[in-house]
């Protein structure tokens, strides 16, 4: 029920998604369940291709999250979040309130111990034709040396297993490529990323170099990720503004993501984009099913051992 296309592009993309999956593999829709069944038939689509965990109340995106949680109990994201604790579903997804999103899973899921602080990432579309992750994009605007020390052991467990870059090279995002380059904490955190064997630590990458073969994932404060993935954003509107086509270009466009996990709480959480298209919803859920077919989380709790 959340975000600002639902329902109609929430029920659209899962029902695009159960097109691409296999037999015993199965969407459970989250919220007003009579909502749902009634636009599923006006829409021709036979509702018994889903599950359905009724929630009859919806935070709004204006909203502020923990007082939403708080007042609003049977909200489609509280309870979705029960049921990924009670593992009635293996992965819990939504473009609704992302505040609430956050503040669901820190404290209803919690984060994997060992895990000072969970993150969120960006695809890097590669000129080559590959991909690369940026990490964090805005959950921790400010940051430690350890924290982002331990964003590039998520993401290096994140672009292996899901994305199957094999020895992921690590960069940390500076202002200038020497060893002594940058701020207090970028040169804090270089001296623990080049200290440690299990990273594969290339050194300092600059701005340029974000979407070359360069790095596969990059590591930054949430504030500094933030602005560049939003510039990044801000040129794709401009160049499908101006009708200019290129390829590569069409690469930035977020439906083809469909959303980002957030790494390092206990459980698979997908936060999607609040303008989602039924493409993206679709592209999101499917991201779903290689966060379980991965064992991404097995992994990350087994390497915080």
């Amino acid at each position: 029920m959340g975000g600002d296309n639902s329902p109609d592009a929430t029920l659209n993309g899962a029902y695009l998604a159960t097109k691409e999956l296999k037999k015993n593999e199965k969407i459970v829709l989250v919220g007003d369940e009579n909502i749902a069944k009634s636009w599923l038939l006006n829409n021709n689509i036979d509702s018994s291709v889903f599950e359905f965990i009724h929630a009859d109340e919806v935070i709004t995106m204006n909203e502020h999250a923990t007082k939403a949680l708080r007042k609003k109990p049977n909200n489609s994201i509280s309870i979705g979040f029960k049921a990924l604790k009670y593992k009635e579903i293996d992965v819990f997804s939504s473009a609704g309130n992302s505040g609430a999103m956050l503040v669901g899973s820190m404290f209803s899921i919690g984060p994997i111990k060992g895990v000072i602080r969970p993150s969120i990432t960006s695809v890097l579309p590669k000129k080559n034709g590959g991909v690369g992750l940026i990490l964090d994009v805005g959950v921790n605007a400010d940051c430690k040396p350890d924290v982002l020390f331990q964003f590039a052991i998520l993401g290096s467990l994140f672009a292996e297993n899901v994305y199957n870059i094999k020895n992921p090279k690590v960069g940390l995002l500076n202002i200038g490529e020497e060893r002594g380059k940058g701020n207090l904490l970028t040169q804090a955190t270089y001296r623990l990323l080049e200290d440690n064997d299990d990273i594969n630590f290339i050194g300092n990458i600059e701005g340029r170099d974000l979407f070359n073969d360069k790095a596969d994932v990059v590591v930054c404060d949430g504030f500094t990720g933030n602005v560049v993935l939003k510039l990044a954003e801000s040129f794709y509107t401009l160049i499908d503004q101006k009708k200019l086509y290129d390829p590569y270009f069409d690469r930035f466009n977020y439906e083809i993501y469909g959303g980002t996990p957030v790494l390092g709480v206990d459980g698979n959480v997908l936060i999607g984009h609040g303008i989602s298209n039924e493409n993206a919803i679709k592209n999101m859920i499917l991201l779903g099913k290689d966060l379980i077919n991965s064992k991404l989380n097995s992994k990350i709790k087994k390497a915080f051992k």
